[in-house]
């Protein structure tokens, strides 16, 4: 078995159960706040745009949570995902080390994003909702809504960074062939996107002000919800999926992670894979065990951000998070992986950098699709520009054990396959792409004005 590239789970062993971080957590995490009162918020304050179930979810202190039978049946469409080894990439950087991947990109999507898409349209349509409205950056996010929407029924809204919009046509016609309706944000269809045209009407637009637009579409009438690709605690809650595969996967081969790494945007693919294994770190049973968020620098938001307490928008409709942020005026530059231009962090991610129990790092444009041209030359996939960045890190580790004699098990998520991105991959192979900065001004700016909010609250 453990000469076997692929390690694969029948559907029976497939997860009955979501893992939730929150319960493990050494210090509790701080609460989500009114943004008026300045109070914790309360199921009710959250009733007009989630369904009841999420809202329960978001707030539990519960270690496990059913899968429903429905969205467990909606996962056998392509889960178990496999376990690879990355022998051709381990072959051509001549290390010691074993590089193991979870394959995401084999979702009907092409991400991990349906696996938080499908129990949140299964909630809503429960409930009676007849439309969800979301936003989405490179369109992973969007596109998994849309194809989850059609499986349970619902009319679908997907606000799509402009930048994105542009740069990657054909993932507005895969959510366009699920049902969906793509708009480019900003719009001129919300109070808050017209108000960005107004001031900035060549905007490249960020996930903050397609957010605000989501969340203002869906208070426009009562069967309308609003489905959230990342940051909150029931998306972290749903991806946990991935690590519990994983684990069963790595048991079965014998083998067991010495460093876990995903790439972070709002914080749910890295979340989803790396946090079913905290529990024997935290219980001292691993205690060297490394997690790592890997991030752009262009948008480093765990490595240059601050903890405090912001918007999760740019227009303030959002409860107040206390996580990593950027400020949520932070505009970031218009680079390729538009999953990942995000100014601020899961709480429950920032919470485990905050705790000692992961780290981070920023890495360039350039060198991340270097490495993911490395990685489709010798493993086959074309990884999306967002993955390339996790997969430069793995690099970056096994290199290090090559140039130490020094054997590890690197574990990385591949959060999904760039079949929709490759106009980047033109780009860069045609020498057009940077090495996108952003504006240390801009940053300065953002960040001082955060909410004045009292850390002890």
């Amino acid at each position: 078995m453990s000469m076997d590239k692929k390690v694969n789970l029948s559907e029976r062993q497939m997860p009955t159960h979501w893992y939730n971080l929150a319960a493990d957590l050494p210090e509790p995490m701080a609460p989500p706040l009114h943004p008026g009162t300045l109070q914790p918020l309360g199921p009710s304050e959250l009733a007009p745009l989630f369904a009841e179930a999420l809202i329960e979810q978001e707030m539990s202190q519960e270690r496990w949570i059913e899968i429903p039978g429905p969205v467990r049946n909606a996962y056998r469409a392509w889960r178990p995902t496999p376990l690879v080894r990355a022998t051709g990439l381990e072959e051509a950087l001549g290390t010691p080390a074993e590089i193991w991947f979870k394959n995401e990109a084999v979702s009907p999507a092409g991400s991990h994003k349906p696996n938080s898409a499908l129990p949140q349209a299964y909630y809503n349509a429960r409930e009676g909702v007849r439309r969800l409205t979301t936003e989405t950056g490179a369109g992973q996010w969007g596109s998994s809504l849309s194809y989850a929407c059609a499986q349970f029924g619902l009319a679908c809204t997907v606000y799509m960074v402009r930048v994105s919009y542009n740069q990657k046509p054909y993932r507005r016609a895969m959510m366009r062939a699920w049902g969906a309706d793509c708009i480019p944000s900003p719009s001129d269809r919300t109070e808050s996107g017209r108000k960005v045209l107004a001031t900035t009407p060549e905007t490249n637009g960020s996930l903050g002000i397609a957010i605000s637009e989501a969340v203002e579409d869906a208070m426009s009438a009562p069967d309308v919800h609003y489905a959230l690709g990342s940051v909150l605690n029931h998306v972290m809650l749903h991806q946990s999926v991935i690590g519990l595969e994983a684990r069963k996967q790595f048991e079965m081969v014998e083998r067991w992670p010495d460093v876990l790494l995903g790439c972070c945007g709002g914080g749910s693919n890295f979340a989803g894979f790396a946090f079913p294994f905290l529990p024997e770190k935290l219980d001292g049973t691993r205690p060297n065990l490394r997690l790592v968020g890997v991030e752009p620098a262009a948008c480093p938001t765990l490595t240059r951000g601050r903890m405090a307490y912001d918007f999760g928008d740019t227009a303030g409709f959002t409860p107040l998070l206390r996580m990593f942020t950027l400020g949520s005026s932070f505009m970031p530059p218009g680079l390729h992986a538009g999953g990942l231009r995000y100014h601020g962090m899961a709480p429950l991610v920032s919470a485990a950098l905050e705790q000692g129990l992961m780290e981070a790092v920023a890495l360039p444009q350039l060198e991340t699709f270097a490495a993911g041209l490395l990685f489709a030359r010798t493993e086959g996939i074309v990884p999306a520009p967002e993955s390339c960045h996790v997969i430069r890190a793995a690099i970056l580790e096994a290199e290090r054990c090559k140039a130490e004699g020094r054997k590890s098990i690197i574990a990385f998520n591949l959060s999904g396959h760039g079949h929709m991105d490759m106009a980047a991959y033109d780009a860069y192979l045609d020498g057009r792409l940077t090495d996108h900065q952003y504006e240390e001004q801009s940053l300065v700016d953002s960040l001082a004005h955060l909410p004045k909010v009292q850390e002890q609250v």
